[in-house]
């Protein structure tokens, strides 16, 4: 289906949400639409931000937003669509527009396979009717759901779209860019050369496949393939019970906003031994190269004020190997923004291990590092 059918569909003037490869035509069109607009549309931290712009969004106008996200965000909208947004709490609508990542019966990685699983059994719990939007459904089905649809949001009610891959089309093309010098995978490869023997905790997507790519060896690296946002707290989480390592994080600039709040934990406990670096293209590049606002804001100065001991931003190779020196050599806590372009290799490949073969190998070479 044209994406644009379906937008017409369910005829709503503002989105709000967090970028999906799934969804990936819905995002294009809404950004060669809207771009960012604050009166149109938005790209959120966090799904769970999301949901609570909507809610801001009906409380101001008396209208529903629209609220995308791939289906690995379901656990960040639990808490405000079950304490916010629920007939029982503040009865407050909105349009959940999910991409389906590991539909049963689908070949998908596998962070995604268990989420897939309890997709729409999660629905069912929170309480919130769906429909699941394939490439068969027609213009008139989809009409007449929404039709229906429309009689639960003048309840006040959520509903929601399941969106199977492929469902959606949009034929303009759309490309992201930024002015940034370095590239990523170059940039884990300069990390790499500094990090030695220590262990390397990488963020989701492109990040930790790169990263697979560039070692021989993988028993060193934890490899953050799902859980998005969630790598900086992990490697502290290491950090803080294998004080006599260095341990080097590799973050992203979208992973870092969608938890932000984990710099302010890892700030006040200041292990002396984590290295975190986020290499900022201002992009959702895993999931087509939406904005992210990393580029409005001072990532660094946020570092600083958390708590973070040595702060560092590289825009080239030689300023990112004297920060990556620095920090191996200090006994602080320091944090590395490596500001990179938006690319990557087309033949980029995935790992080819498995996530719980990733686990025991890595659990494997901290015990031997200790003893």
């Amino acid at each position: 289906m044209d994406v644009k059918n379906f937008v017409d569909a369910i005829n709503c003037d503002f989105y709000t949400g967090v970028p999906d490869s799934q969804l990936k035509a819905l995002c294009n069109y809404l950004m060669n639409t809207y771009g960012i607009n604050a009166n149109h549309h938005i790209i959120a931290a966090n799904e769970g931000n999301a949901a609570a712009i909507a809610a801001g969004y009906n409380l101001a106008t008396g209208k529903f937003a629209a609220v995308y996200m791939q289906n690995s965000g379901l656990g960040n909208i639990v808490n405000p669509s079950a304490s916010l947004l629920n007939p029982k709490v503040y009865n407050i609508p909105a349009v959940f527009i999910i991409g389906w990542r590991g539909e049963p019966g689908v070949h998908d990685e596998p962070q995604h396979i268990y989420q897939g699983e309890i997709t729409l059994k999660l629905l069912d719990d929170l309480g919130i009717k769906f429909f699941v939007l394939s490439k068969d459904t027609s213009q008139q089905e989809l009409n007449n759901i929404m039709q229906n649809f429309r009689v639960e949001l003048n309840n006040n009610n959520c509903v929601a779209f399941v969106v199977r891959k492929g469902a959606l089309t949009y034929d303009a093309k759309i490309s992201y860019k930024n002015n940034y010098f370095m590239i990523r995978e170059e940039i884990i490869r300069h990390i790499l050369k500094f990090s030695g023997d220590s262990p390397i905790v990488s963020t989701t997507g492109k990040t930790s496949r790169e990263l697979f790519e560039l070692r021989e060896t993988h028993e060193r690296d934890f490899l953050t393939v799902g859980s998005m946002g969630h790598a900086s707290s992990i490697a502290l989480g290491v950090a803080i019970n294998k004080p006599d390592k260095k341990i080097f994080c590799i973050d992203g600039d979208g992973a870092a906003l969608m938890h932000l709040g984990s710099l302010a934990i890892i700030g006040s406990l200041a292990p002396k031994n984590l290295i975190h670096i986020v290499i900022n293209n201002s992009a959702h590049e895993s999931v087509g190269g939406l904005p992210t606002v990393a580029s409005k804001i001072n990532l660094p100065e946020i570092a600083k004020s958390c708590g973070y001991v040595n702060i560092f931003s590289a825009e080239n190779y030689d300023s990112l190997d004297e920060a990556l020196r620095i920090a191996r050599e200090s006994d602080s806590l320091t944090f590395i923004e490596a500001k990179s372009q938006i690319k990557s290799r087309e033949d980029l490949g995935r790992p080819t291990t498995s996530a719980l073969d990733n686990k025991i190998a890595f659990m494997k070479f901290l015990t031997r590092q200790s003893s």
